[in-house]
């Protein structure tokens, strides 16, 4: 891609982009061609020959996302945390004029995706250390501890995440989790639409569908381990 499309996909400055770009072709993870065009570099074409669990994840689960969007006719998503952030690894898009765009390869803080369900499961202790204070050098940048811990709680109680308008307003999404043969979640599947067209009502079937969704993609890793 060029800086404008990088700057575009990452929705900052030129010149930030163009400083991050030239990052990644110092550390190889990127080059730069004749025509000032950015490709992959050395590091990640090493690392498309030994494929990371993030790119099997994402192998294994894409074809089920078509299938949700082919029911849905909405967006659907697969997206793993790290820390205190969630990151979109797969996103198809619905046919629809006016859809919910594709996130994939976008990172976002976890408390304001449906993906933040993964923290539902945290031990208490645990969710406390990646939200301690000391880790965030802007107050207004760490959410509310006992407001979330609420949250998570009603995330536990239903097996699902509802997020209406936190990570981008007009926009509401649905989340379960995807979980690993411990039984730990792995990912977070959810489907994304414009507020407009969101429906309480179609709450259950949505839910269910996705359950479902879910269930064959933890079936089909099991095989696969």
């Amino acid at each position: 891609m060029t800086v404008s499309e990088a700057a575009e996909r990452l929705g900052v400055a030129r010149s930030t982009a163009h400083r991050l770009l030239a990052m990644l072709v110092c550390r190889d993870f990127a080059v730069q061609d004749e025509r000032h065009v950015y490709r992959a570099g050395p590091v990640l074409e090493l690392a498309a020959h030994s494929p990371s669990f993030a790119f099997q994840l994402r192998a294994t689960v894409l074809p089920h996302l078509h299938r949700l969007v082919g029911v849905f006719d909405e967006s659907a998503n697969l997206s793993v945390r790290t820390g205190d952030t969630v990151w979109f690894i797969a996103s198809v898009e619905c046919a629809r004029s006016l859809r919910v765009g594709s996130h994939e390869g976008m990172v976002f803080p976890a408390h304001r995706t449906t993906a933040g369900l993964l923290l539902a499961e945290m031990p208490g202790q645990e969710l406390e250390e990646v939200y301690a204070a000391e880790r965030y050098d802007r107050p207004g940048e760490r959410p509310d501890l006992a407001q979330l811990q609420t949250e998570l709680a009603r995330v536990r109680r239903t097996g699902f995440a509802l997020n209406q308008g936190r990570s981008e307003r007009g926009v509401v999404a649905l989340g379960v989790p995807v979980r690993g043969p411990d039984g730990d979640p792995l990912a977070g599947l959810s489907v994304s639409m414009p507020s407009v067209r969101y429906d309480r009502h179609q709450l259950p079937s949505l839910f269910n569908i996705l359950t479902r969704a879910a269930g064959a993609i933890e079936a089909e890793l099991a095989r696969a381990a």
